[in-house]
């Protein structure tokens, strides 16, 4: 992939494309105000490469499509995101456009003291559209993820993704997690122009407490019938799929939450992954919790999953166990006959 627009070569059949902004992450090296943090460590963030890496940590084969800057930090990015396994051919560099990068401090994002400062405006990722990307490469997956975010970035960020979600025949499984960030929309269409999104998927991700104030899971289905497959996540509450005429929640793992980073894009990863193997939608929304109790219990973004046959045997369990599971640092580590840190009290 070129500056200049796509490049004509077939790519690949993957088990999933995920397109999105990527970018280099600032995080303190210690509590406090940004004004008072004295240097910082460099990570990778962006909701949907977070999906890509998951996935790719847990053997399934993924492609990432972006815009970044012909900079130093677009090979950070590139290079990092393909060390765990994704597909980065499609990629488009940008000499004219920076990487977007951010800074945020360490502390909850719930809180009134958390501080984030993107430098994203303008950035190579803004520029993406259907005349620059491969949409061969695009639509090369059995899966397409998608989120609100890109909506948010540029006019022509939202016509592709207008484009992307449109219903046609042929077109791959196509997931929208709604992911609804009030400071990246100038306007008041957000809400609007992100429902009009989500009704062109077919598998759909929101959070109760970002779904057009709607209150229920039930409230958002009524609202939002057309997608095949829609998952409401409650928080700690658990998180609830509707599947046609069908309605199935599972409550959220007790967690010793490490950072509260991460979680919603390794819940999508989970859930993606478990449809990807064909399970049921309840086994499908417990590898969501799975996957998204392994981001709460290390310090940044990204964690390593647990083993498939590990998830797997979690997944499985009866109802009162799963009630009763604890998670804590380290539990993805724990394997058959090593499950100190998977405690059922």
């Amino acid at each position: 992939m070129t500056a200049d627009g796509p490049t004509s070569t077939t790519p690949d059949v993957v088990d999933v494309v995920a397109l999105g902004e990527s970018m280099v992450t600032f995080l303190p090296s210690r509590p406090g105000r940004l004004a008072d943090v004295p240097s910082f460590d460099r990570a990778i963030g962006g909701a949907e490469s977070n999906v890509a890496c998951v996935l790719a940590a847990a053997g399934h084969t993924v492609r990432w499509v972006s815009g970044v800057g012909a900079d130093g930090f677009g090979d950070h990015l590139v290079e990092a995101i393909g060390a765990y396994g994704v597909d980065v051919s499609a990629v488009r560099r940008d000499p004219d456009r920076p990487t977007g990068i951010y800074f945020r401090t360490a502390g909850d994002r719930a809180t009134d003291a958390h501080e984030v400062a993107y430098y994203r405006a303008g950035s190579a990722a803004s520029a993406m559209s259907a005349a620059t990307l491969d949409l061969d490469a695009v639509r090369s997956g059995r899966v397409l993820h998608l989120s609100g975010i890109t909506a948010a970035l540029s006019a022509d960020c939202l016509d592709l993704m207008r484009e992307l979600t449109a219903r046609r025949p042929g077109r791959p499984l196509v997931s929208f997690d709604v992911n609804h960030r009030p400071g990246l929309w100038r306007d008041d269409d957000g809400p609007a122009v992100l429902l009009e999104l989500a009704r062109g998927a077919d598998l759909v991700f929101v959070g109760e407490d970002e779904a057009w104030g709607l209150g229920s899971p039930e409230a958002v289905r009524a609202a939002l019938p057309e997608p095949e497959l829609l998952v409401v996540k409650q928080g700690a509450t658990g998180a609830t799929a509707f599947h046609g005429p069908h309605v199935t929640s599972v409550p959220a793992l007790h967690v010793d939450v490490v950072a509260a980073v991460g979680a919603g894009d390794a819940f999508a990863a989970g859930f993606l992954s478990a449809t990807l193997r064909g399970l049921p939608v309840r086994e499908r929304l417990r590898h969501g919790h799975l996957m998204a109790a392994a981001a709460l219990t290390v310090p940044g973004d990204l964690a390593a999953p647990p083993a498939r046959h590990h998830a797997d045997r979690l997944a499985a369990l009866g109802d009162a166990a799963w009630g009763r599971l604890r998670l804590g640092p380290g539990w993805t580590q724990a394997g058959e006959g090593a499950d100190e840190e998977v405690r059922t009290p």
